[in-house]
């Protein structure tokens, strides 16, 4: 790891570790409770695969990896870089008395499994904060199976102007109140917030997607463009 992007991955870290106690919470604020549905929908497609491994990239408190790990016979292995997120994480599965998920601390970009190993991958909220883009995606596509599938729910910009509109207001205004009112790490959500807007947009992430090796991507926007689906397929 260069030193740039060491200096990068500490940061974000950093804000992570901060902001784990309240993410939930915060989480639902910000998105008005749609995350835990569009998180349910990503359920929804994996399930079609019947997959029996899987993987759940920067699983934060584990939201996905718990729904997830109702697919009947799957082994679910969770990952991310904060320690106080899978603390969150697995004091979850403690109370639900939930068995067949692994937490590790793991980086997206150097993955500890071997290649040609998952049937589903799933990003839910954190592609945007890959130190490296292009190196986290090229290792999510090594640990995949042939025919495996890409999961990514990520924030996007709407294309609508008047959706955008209202989304500028909200991300410019409703957000950085509600996180001085609420949490008071307004700086850890700013950064959030820009980290959306320097993301690339859907066109140009797909390009990113595909010269990564994914040939096959569908996409399914969420709140009128304000999150998007990626579903991308290893051929």
């Amino acid at each position: 790891m260069r030193n740039n992007e060491k200096s990068n991955f500490l940061y974000i870290k950093n804000i992570f570790e901060s902001i784990s106690n309240e993410y939930d919470f915060m989480n639902d604020l910000m998105t008005f409770k749609n995350h835990s549905k569009w998180k349910e929908e990503i359920v929804e497609i994996a399930i079609d695969s019947s997959p029996k491994k899987v993987l759940d990239i920067a699983t934060g408190t584990g939201d996905i990896a718990i729904k997830l790990s109702k697919i009947k016979g799957s082994i679910i292995e969770a990952v991310d870089v904060s320690e106080n997120m899978l603390k969150i994480a697995h004091n979850k599965i403690e109370k639900l008395n939930i068995r067949n998920i692994n937490f590790k601390i793991c980086e997206a970009e150097n993955l500890v499994f071997e290649d040609n190993h998952f049937d589903i991958i799933s990003i839910g909220y954190g592609v945007r904060n890959f130190t490296n883009l292009e190196k986290g995606l090229s290792e999510s596509f090594r640990v995949l199976k042939k025919n495996g599938k890409l999961l990514i729910l990520e924030t996007s910009i709407p294309e609508n102007p008047i959706f955008k509109l209202l989304y500028t207001l909200i991300t410019n205004i409703y957000v950085p109140v509600i996180a001085f009112i609420f949490s008071r790490k307004t700086k850890a959500y700013l950064y959030l917030l820009n980290s959306t807007k320097k993301f690339p947009p859907r066109r140009k992430f797909l390009e990113i997607l595909k010269k990564t090796g994914f040939k096959k991507v569908e996409t399914r926007k969420k709140l009128y463009g304000a999150s998007t689906i990626y579903i991308a397929s290893k051929k």
